[in-house]
C-alpha cells in the first residue's frame, strides 16, 4: 500500500531522544531529623550524627529514586563515587509501586 501525502506513516520512535534529558544525581551520605530549635544551634564546627554507620555504602539517587550504592573515593583531588552495587530496572520499576 502506497504513502500519499496526506497521509503519511510516522517514522518507528526510539529512545535517543531521551539521552540529553537532565537529571538531577544525589549521592546520600546520609539522612537524620532534627527539631528546628537544634537546627538553630548549630554553628561552624558542630557535628551532626546521620543515621548512616561508618563503612556504610552510600546511596546513589536519581531524581529521588534509589539506582546504586557505592563507596566515597577522591578522584583528582574531587569526591567522587565507585558504584559497588547497581540496582536492576526490574527492582527500580517495583519500588515506585
Amino acid at each position: 500500500m502506497a504513502s500519499t501525502e496526506g497521509n503519511k506513516t510516522p517514522a518507528p520512535r526510539t529512545v535517543e531522544f531521551l539521552l540529553d534529558v537532565p537529571l538531577r544525581v544525589t549521592v546520600e551520605l546520609g539522612r537524620t531529623k532534627m527539631a528546628i530549635a537544634d537546627l538553630l544551634k548549630l554553628a561552624k564546627g558542630s557535628v551532626v550524627e546521620l543515621e548512616k554507620v561508618a563503612g556504610e555504602p552510600l546511596d546513589v539517587r536519581v531524581n529521588g529514586q534509589l539506582i546504586a550504592r557505592g563507596e566515597a573515593v577522591i578522584v583528582n583531588d574531587k569526591f567522587g563515587v565507585r558504584l559497588s552495587d547497581v540496582i536492576s530496572p526490574s527492582e527500580r520499576v517495583r519500588s515506585l509501586s
